[in-house]
């Protein structure tokens, strides 16, 4: 069965549903079933860590440097310096992700507006 297969207006979203949850809910499956049985200390655990915090990363340098849609319309020192405060916010917030995400938006957003681009 391919995304072709079917006719229909609905096939395609059915089609992605399905896909998508049975690549990634497998996982979290596995996930739930070992994590609880992993010592966070681990050296599985450890390289698990080290791997989602490089991914993460890796998209926001992707977003900062190569962005897309509306994004692309800001200067590449607006979205560095929103990810810099966002990043001096979740320090000083006692490393509260809340913090550091609302302040990264609200720079973004305020340098958007200051600079006429939205």
């Amino acid at each position: 069965m391919t995304f072709d297969s079917i006719d229909a207006w609905w096939w395609p979203y059915l089609f992605i549903l399905v896909a998508g949850w049975l690549a990634t809910d497998v996982w979290r499956f596995l996930g739930v079933l070992v994590g609880g049985r992993v010592s966070e200390t681990s050296p599985a655990m450890v390289l698990v860590r080290c791997v989602a915090t490089a991914l993460v990363a890796a998209v926001i340098s992707n977003l900062i440097f190569f962005p897309g849609g509306a994004l692309a319309l800001s200067p590449a020192w607006l979205r560095a310096g929103a990810a810099i405060a966002g990043f001096i916010a979740y320090l000083a917030a006692r490393k509260s992700m809340i913090a550091g995400i609302l302040v990264a938006e609200i720079v973004l957003i305020a340098g958007f507006l200051l600079l006429g681009l939205g």
